[in-house]
């Protein structure tokens, strides 16, 4: 069996608010730390059938970028659910849904063209 490893690493200044986050992947090309200004990580703990998260972002993370960022991340977990369905026709007519919500979402977040 293969195993690969994901590393976060979480700097926090002395209120305990992210100054700088980085992530590796021991599958990933390049071995270097990358850094990045926010992250969300869902986990599914299956013995309470509940979703387990984690949202962070640093603190100089502007806030045109986290609209950005969270309609992207909207949009990849619709792709991803239409990935693991299987061609479900509901999920295909959910993610069309979800497009257009997004699409609402980015006009209203005047982040149309980003």
């Amino acid at each position: 069996m293969r195993k690969a490893e994901i590393k976060l690493t979480v700097e926090l200044d002395d209120n305990n608010v992210p100054e700088n986050i980085t992530w590796e992947s021991t599958d990933g090309e390049n071995q270097d730390a990358l850094p990045v200004k926010s992250m969300m990580l869902g986990l599914w703990d299956p013995g309470y059938q509940n979703t387990l998260r984690i949202d962070l972002w640093t603190k100089d993370m502007p806030y045109d970028e986290m609209k950005i960022f969270f309609c992207q991340n909207l949009l990849q977990m619709g792709d991803a659910f239409l990935r693991a369905s299987g061609g479900d026709p509901m999920a295909e007519k959910l993610m069309g849904d979800l497009k257009d919500y997004c699409e609402h979402f980015s006009e209203k977040m005047n982040i149309m063209n980003k």
